[in-house]
This record gives structure tokens, C-alpha cells and sequence, in this order.
């Protein structure tokens, strides 16, 4: 598979990030070296290591170091290249010696690392985070949570297990509109909820047949598939990008349900009050006529996928009373003046975060739960997952949210998990 050993590929990220000044051994950085009289001391930091340096990672690893508590130890990805770019932004903010490495284990190794922030894609996801935590690390890890629902419950399970902090990257709960419109909902100020929309759009399919291509030098490719089947290599499988690559495939994904999904349905959840609970039916398109996804609670309120109009926003609530439409940056509503609403001290108020990332930090801090802790993640991932498993089978699924358990349908329950590679085995 054209993989270079790993001794091979050990020397070449060390002569490689040499040059560029970086070392294997980290350092703590001093604040006056930083330029930087704000900064806490450096003992008094929160050590962090980020693992997956591809496109989603790089507001993480421009963000988290600019901070106040954070000293950035070490990064870790299976590709070379973008070790080296993450080690050289990290450089232009002034940190030296950070340790960089195409193996996790190395950075919940470190003793120095209290927290790690895990930008892998999906399927690498829960195998990370359970073994940080297991570790005694807190986590920051990307939406959606999980690859599947047992990945799900064995996240909320760990995260109480070993007292850790985790922060799901759902970071449209820290943004001030979906916030505002969470309260609308939850205070009936649009009256009793019965549609809500949101729009996801399309992937495309993967190609029928791949254009296979050799393992570029420096990609541990077999450790990027990690616990899903083995297929060659090809180009399109493995590329990050936001419009397509990895993101098309079941194996890696949920597709558009755990893309935008696990934004929009998040958002649902939070402003209905049904964080700890979930959806009981899931229709697919296509069957009996049904033009779009959809799923729907035992109160009967259904929520579309892709379903307009929309007027120009992600997500439309409709009330009996009138209607609100949020996106990130804009939100209307109806009446109008239902944005401008004041809300008083006996109003229902939902968890205020106005930076997710800082929310992390203070959390982790305060010992107290994020605005996204590994349960409300879970019971959103759980939505993404089902959909599409409703999706690919082509039926309807019905959902205990209680049992957590798909109700009649015994091939639809087995998909609640998939089959893990030999040696890529959850952390017990």
C-alpha cells in the first residue's frame, strides 16, 4: 500500500519539522517569550493536543492557542503535510517544540496534556475521544459525535465514567440567533409547534467505479480507514473537503444527515427542551410518496428535510401562532416584532454560550457540564444516524427514545453498530 514503516515515517516528520524549527521534545513556552503580559503562566495553562489537522481544524488550532489558559503541546494527523502546516501556524503565534506525531496514543501519552480537540474525520471519532477520556483527558470533539448510536452510548458512558468535560462541536448553540430562537420556541411565543424545516441540500453520490490511485508518501492510509472495511486507495475517498470527498461515503459518514444535519437537528432538539429524548418515526423519501426525509415526535410535530420554502434561511419553525426562521448571522420572525421580545427573569432561558471553544475552556475550568456535553450530542447523532439508516434501507423506522433501541425491525437494529477492523476495537 505504498505506506512508509513507522520508523521511516518517524525521522521524516522529525528532519521535516527540524527545518522548520519544531522538535519532537515540547516546550513550555513562556508568556514574555510570546510577547504577551495577558497570558496566564505557563504551569497554569491548559496543556491541549490536536488530533486531525485537516480542513475543519484549522479555526481550532488558530483559536484555542490565542487564548489566555491554553499552551498548545502537540498536533497529530496520519499525513505529513499537515503536520507540517499545523506546526508552522503554530510557529507564526510564537510557539516552538511542538510535538508532532502520526499517532494519537503519543499525544494522550503526553502528561502535559490535559485536554485534546479531535477534527477527525467521523468514523475516528468516538475511538479518540473514549481513549482521551480513559486517559484523563477532556475533550473538544467535531459534530456529529459519533459514526453510530452504540459509539453514542458508550461516549455518555465514558464522559460520566472517568468525570471528564466533553464539548461537541455543535457551535450553532453558541451563536446568538439560534439561541434567540430556541427561546422563542421554548416560551410559546409561536404557540405550539406543528412543521419544522430544515435545509441540508445534497451530496453527491461516490463514483461507481473509483479511480484507483497509489498511497501517496507520507499517508498512513491504512491507520486514516482505521476501523471501517478496507477498499484501495483512491483520490476521492480521502479528500476534506466540505462539498464532497469522504463526506459522501456511508463508511465514513452519515452523509448530508451528519453533515448539516447534525447542525440543524441539534437546533431542534435544543429548542423543543428534548435534549434528553428524541424523535419516534423516521420516513425515508421515496417511500409511499413521500417527497422528502422526515421524522416526527409522539406529539405528532414533523420535521423536514429540505422541504420549502424555506425564505432564505436553515431552519423555519412553525407555530399555530406564527413562525421563526434562523440561519448563522440572520433571524426573522412572525410578527416581526417577536424579535425584539425582551425576555423577563420567569422566562425560560436556555444555556447562554457566546464562544464555543471558550465555553470549553471555562468548562473544563469550572468542572461544569459545556453547552454540549457528550449526552446532548449523543441524543442528536442518534437523529443523523437514524435518518439515515432509514434513508439507505429505503422504510420507516420506529424509535424507542427510551430503550434507545429501533422497535420491529431487526435488520435496522443491527445498523445501531457497525463491524470494527481487527485492531481498531473501541476502548473497552
Amino acid at each position: 500500500m505504498n505506506i512508509l514503516p513507522q520508523s521511516s515515517r518517524r525521522q521524516f516528520i522529525k528532519s521535516s519539522f527540524s527545518a522548520a524549527g519544531a522538535v519532537l521534545a515540547p516546550q513550555i513556552v513562556r508568556s514574555e517569550t510570546l510577547g504577551n503580559a495577558t497570558k496566564a503562566a505557563a504551569n497554569s495553562r491548559i496543556g491541549m493536543g490536536f488530533i486531525g489537522m485537516g480542513l475543519i481544524s484549522d479555526g481550532h488550532v488558530r483559536s484555542f492557542p490565542g487564548m489566555k489558559n491554553v499552551q498548545p503541546i502537540a498536533v497529530c494527523d496520519v499525513r505529513d503535510s499537515h503536520l507540517k502546516k499545523a506546526v508552522g501556524v503554530l510557529k507564526e503565534k510564537g510557539y516552538e517544540g511542538i510535538l508532532a506525531t502520526s499517532r494519537f496514543e503519543e499525544v494522550l501519552a503526553h502528561p502535559d496534556i490535559q485536554a485534546v480537540c479531535v477534527t477527525t474525520p467521523d468514523h475516528w471519532h468516538a475511538a479518540i475521544a473514549l481513549a482521551a477520556m480513559k486517559a484523563g483527558k477532556d475533550v473538544y470533539v467535531e459534530k456529529p459525535m459519533t459514526l453510530t448510536i452504540e459509539e453514542g452510548k458508550a461516549m455518555v458512558a465514558a464522559e460520566k465514567k472517568y468525570g471528564r468535560i466533553v464539548q461537541v462541536g455543535s457551535q450553532q448553540r453558541s451563536e446568538i440567533y439560534f439561541r434567540i430562537a430556541a427561546n422563542l420556541v421554548r416560551n410559546g411565543m409561536i404557540g405550539d409547534i406543528k412543521e419544522i424545516y430544515c435545509q441540508l441540500g445534497e451530496f453527491p453520490q461516490p463514483p461507481e467505479k473509483e479511480t484507483l490511485m497509489p498511497v501517496p508518501e507520507g499517508f498512513d492510509y491504512d491507520r486514516w480507514l482505521g476501523p471501517t472495511p478496507f477498499f484501495e486507495h483512491s483520490e476521492n475517498r480521502v479528500k476534506g473537503i466540505y462539498g464532497g470527498g469522504w463526506r459522501c461515503y456511508w463508511e465514513y459518514g452519515s452523509r448530508k444527515c451528519g453533515d448539516w444535519g447534525a447542525h440543524h437537528f441539534d437546533i431542534v432538539q435544543w429548542a423543543l427542551d428534548r435534549d434528553q429524548t428524541g424523535p419516534v418515526e423516521f420516513i425515508p423519501k421515496g417511500y409511499e410518496g413521500a417527497e422528502h426525509h422526515h421524522y416526527r415526535y409522539a406529539d405528532g410535530i414533523t420535521v423536514w428535510r429540505d422541504k420549502g420554502p424555506n425564505n432564505g434561511h436553515m431552519i423555519r419553525f412553525i407555530g399555530t401562532k406564527g413562525e421563526v426562521l434562523v440561519s448563522r448571522g440572520k433571524i426573522e420572525t412572525s410578527p416581526v416584532e417577536l424579535v425584539r421580545h425582551k425576555f423577563g427573569p420567569n422566562d425560560v432561558q436556555v444555556y447562554e454560550s457566546k464562544d464555543h471553544r471558550m465555553n470549553f475552556i471555562e468548562s473544563i475550568l469550572s468542572r461544569q457540564p459545556t453547552i454540549c456535553p457528550a449526552g446532548v450530542g449523543h441524543r442528536s447523532g442518534t437523529i443523523c444516524q437514524l435518518l439515515g439508516t432509514a434513508e439507505r434501507l429505503v422504510r420507516p423506522l420506529k424509535w424507542d427514545p427510551q430503550a434507545e433501541q429501533i422497535v420491529g425491525d431487526k435488520d435496522a437494529a443491527a445498523m445501531q453498530d457497525r463491524p470494527r477492523r481487527k485492531g481498531f476495537e473501541l476502548p473497552a
